[in-house]
This record gives C-alpha cells, structure tokens and sequence, in this order.
C-alpha cells in the first residue's frame, strides 16, 4: 500500500531526527564526562592506596610517623646487605662486661644454715677459708650540704681592724643548689627528654628536695645562656668547614608547627629552630649562605637556591623511594636495576676506602656512568612525558615516579658525587642522627612551651651532641658549663 508521504510528515521526521542527534550527541558527552570522571577516581584511588601503603622503610617519612603500624622487619627488603658474618660481636672485639670497679665499701660471710647457734662456730671460722666470692654493685642515693662561714676576725694583730671573709663566687644565696645537682637536672631535662614536671617529681621524691619546677626551668635557662658564646662558635665552625650534613625536622612549639634546622659534621652539631621551613628559615640558622664546601641533603627544593655550593643527594632517600616504587608499582623495571646501581656503586667505594685508595678507578666510574644514563632512558620508556594540551595553560600534572625520574636525571651529578669524591658519604645519616633527639624530645614531653624554651633545649643539645663527638659524655659537658669551661669540646 503505497504512503502518503506529505510534507508536514517529513518536517516532523526531520524534527524527530534533529531530537535524537542531538540527545546522542549530549549522551556521547555524558558518557566522555563519567569516563574522564572515572578516570580521575581511579587515578585518585590509586595514589590513596600508594600513600597509604607509604611507611620510613619506602618512602621520605620519618619513623616517628610509622606509630603502631610499624612494618615488621623484611631482611629481604633491608637497605643493607648481608656481609655474610655471624652476629653479635667479632672477633679481636673489645667485650664489655659487669666487673668490679673498686675495694668493696662493706664486707659480709656466710657460713652453712647449721652453723648458726654451733657452739663451735667460732673455732671453725677461725680454720675456715673463702670458698667463692660474689659482688654486688649498689649505688646510695645521698645529699651533700656543705655550709659556707663567712669568718671575722675583730681584731687583726697584723694590721689592725676587723677582717671578714668572702664566700667563693659561685655562692651568691643563702640557700642554693649545686652544680652537680643543677647537671643532672638540665641532663634530665634535655638528654634524657624528661618534662620539667616529670624531673620535678623524680628528682624530688629520690633527693627529697623540693625542687620546683620554676627552678628546673631556671637552671634549663641559665644553662643555655652560659653557652651562648659556645653556641656561635660552633656556628663559626661550621660555615668554615668544608662538608656539611643539613637536614630539617618539624616540632610543635606553642601549639603551632616549627622546623629544626641542623647543619652538622663527624665534630660539631649546630641546631636551630624557625617557623618557616624553606630557605628562610635556612638562612637566619645563618650557615649556609656562608659555606662554600659540599652540602649533604635530601634533594629539599629549598637547598637548591643556594649556588656557591656543591650539592650532594642522600642516596639513602633515593633508595627507599625506589623501594615504594617497586612494592606500588610492580610494572617499573628500571627502579629495580637503579636501586642495584646504587647498591653496586656503594660497595665498590666502600672497597676503594677500604684500601685506603683516593679514587674509584676510571673503569667503574665509566661503567656506573654508562649504566646510570642506560636506566633513565629506559625510565622515560615506562613513563612518558604527559602531553600537554594546545589551549590549556601551564604544565600538565606528573606522576610522583616520573617525578622520581626527572630528578634523577636532572641531579645525576649530585647523586653520583659520593662515587667521584671519595669524601662524600653514601647517605645523610649524621644529620639525621644529630636531630633524632629532637624527635624523641616531642615525643616525650609533647611539645615546647615557647620558641625561646625550645631555642635553649636546641642550645644546649647542640653543645652536648659536639661534645659527645670528642668522647665527652653529656653530664660531664653540662657541669664543665655550668663551671664556665665549655670549650673543652674545641681542644
């Protein structure tokens, strides 16, 4: 049956036909929204779970940050490798063990229980002899008060007149504590990272001293002020030398977030505190902008601006990043072959110190070169650079391990500097270790009251840290202080 095909029909198919082109057409968008949408999310998801699975061992994070998540030790993904010893201590070890150290202060003999009441006790114990001897090594807590006369003498048959005595210069009150006393307060207070509450309590209930806590803070005080030339000294050290450890690390000070500053070598340790963490903070420390050496660092955009200097990168950074890049991303084959590349290089300079030579020959250091560039190429296979769109604006987002590559590739010098200058170290574990205290310190105590209190514990540490550095343990350097001779730690 023939239609009757009208031109108000084709105009209302026409009509139909524009309503479904254009509702494909927005159905086509929708659908390219939810795929870039999805897209997004699963991207998003992903980083969650690589930051999630983040922890010290994979990653820049502290170990203070690991809490009780703390990954079990893996000696299959240690940073160190088996040196193929027993453990425990070495043979030609010096051992250390529990001996006496001195003439017994008190002697007591037992005999056999039947002894006792024997009517023949005493002859037997004067043919007995010593079968064994035992010590036991005990401390007595005790409070020495020495009194202070002042003597007059009315009337001098040498030279007439009254003549009076002086008390030393140190004693200035009626009643005042000691300086061995006032050591092991400010030695509870900073190396042993006790609240000044919690050494009032101990101090006070083992002295029975009522040592207040406005006292404790005083002492705290007057220490770090009689170290105050020290302290500079030690700055002045420092910008002088010619490698540097530099490292920062947050604090909470007065409810609020500070950074710790350290600049430090294998002698000295210099420790200040600023609000800012960039190179504000780096430059009122005010070592830095005066060294002219190497500094060691962890690749911190902040080290970077200053340019009299050589950098070197802390391999040890390196390594646990590329450890979270294998265990996250299990399809990065370079990360795998770099990670051997620092390790092989490591061992070969710790053989060349070994035998005490002054360079990695020419032969490994082309070789380690060759493969450096061999394993970034491939790097930039795995993970290409993201294209960046004609009409958008500014650089396209980058992944944190193509991140990883472009510094590698950009710093190669820097990362390489410990295999071509034998007297860069491997890692920047000296500065790490001169701020763990700090860490140990707000986790202890939970934070500092003020900038000032927490400027005189950095005071203090950093004079105690040099000291420990020239075999000076920390109570000995505080009392020597507080007598007026810490320059023991610059002879």
């Amino acid at each position: 049956m023939p239609v009757n095909i009208t031109e108000e029909f084709v105009r209302q198919l026409m009509a139909q036909i524009d309503f479904l082109t254009k509702q494909n057409s927005a159905l086509i968008a929708t659908v390219d929204s939810m795929n870039q949408t999805i897209t997004e999310l699963n991207q998003t998801i992903k980083e969650l779970k690589e930051q999630l699975n983040k922890n010290s061992k994979n990653s820049s994070k502290p170990p203070s940050s690991d809490g009780l998540k703390k990954p079990a030790v893996n000696k299959n993904k240690s940073l160190r490798e088996s040196s193929g010893k027993k453990q425990g201590a070495q043979e030609g070890h010096d051992g250390v063990h529990l001996s006496v150290i001195s003439d017994p202060d008190h002697i007591e003999n037992h005999m056999h229980s039947d002894c006792t009441g024997c009517p023949h006790c005493a002859e037997c114990l004067s043919k007995a002899c010593i079968k064994e001897t035992r010590h036991e090594i005990d401390t007595v807590v005790t409070v020495d008060v020495t009194a202070h006369n002042a003597i007059e003498v009315r009337e001098c048959p040498l030279h007439g007149g009254v003549k009076t005595g002086s008390f030393p210069e140190n004693i200035k009150a009626t009643v005042q504590y000691g300086k061995n006393l006032q050591a092991m307060v400010v030695a509870f207070n900073t190396v042993g990272a006790v609240s000044i509450n919690r050494t009032h309590e101990i101090l006070s209930s083992v002295f029975n001293i009522p040592l207040a806590t406005g006292t404790i803070k005083n002492m705290v005080t007057r220490c770090a002020e009689s170290l105050k030339d020290t302290y500079e000294r030690i700055r002045l050290k420092m910008t002088m030398l010619g490698l540097v450890h530099c490292d920062e690390t947050g604090s909470r000070v007065d409810g609020k977030t500070c950074w710790v500053h350290v600049a430090s070598d294998q002698d000295y340790t210099y420790l200040t505190i600023n609000q800012k963490r960039g190179q504000i903070g780096m430059d009122a420390a005010d070592v830095l902008p005066h060294v002219r050496g190497i500094i060691v660092h962890d690749c911190w955009g902040s080290y970077w601006k200053y340019q009299d200097v050589t950098h070197a990168i802390c391999c040890a950074h390196l390594l646990r990043e590329l450890n979270g890049v294998i265990e996250n991303h299990p399809e990065q084959t370079w990360a795998v072959r770099f990670k051997k590349l620092l390790l092989d290089m490591k061992k070969v300079r710790d053989k060349a110190l070994l035998s005490e030579k002054d360079e990695v020959s020419y032969y490994h250091r082309h070789k380690f070169d060759m493969e450096y560039d061999a394993i970034i190429k491939t790097a930039y296979e795995e993970n290409p650079l993201p294209e960046t769109p004609a009409k958008k604006r500014g650089r396209k987002k980058k992944s944190k391990v193509l991140n990883l590559i472009c510094r590698l590739d950009n710093y190669k010098e820097s990362v390489c500097l410990f295999i071509k200058n034998l007297r860069v170290p491997f890692d920047n574990n000296q500065a790490e270790r001169d701020l763990r205290m700090v860490k140990v310190k707000t986790k202890v105590s939970g934070c500092f009251r003020s900038e000032e209190g927490a400027q005189e514990y950095l005071t203090i540490m950093s004079y105690i840290g040099s000291a420990r550095k020239h075999g000076i343990n920390a109570f000995t350097a505080i009392r020597e202080a507080l007598n007026g001779n810490s320059d023991i730690i610059f002879n």
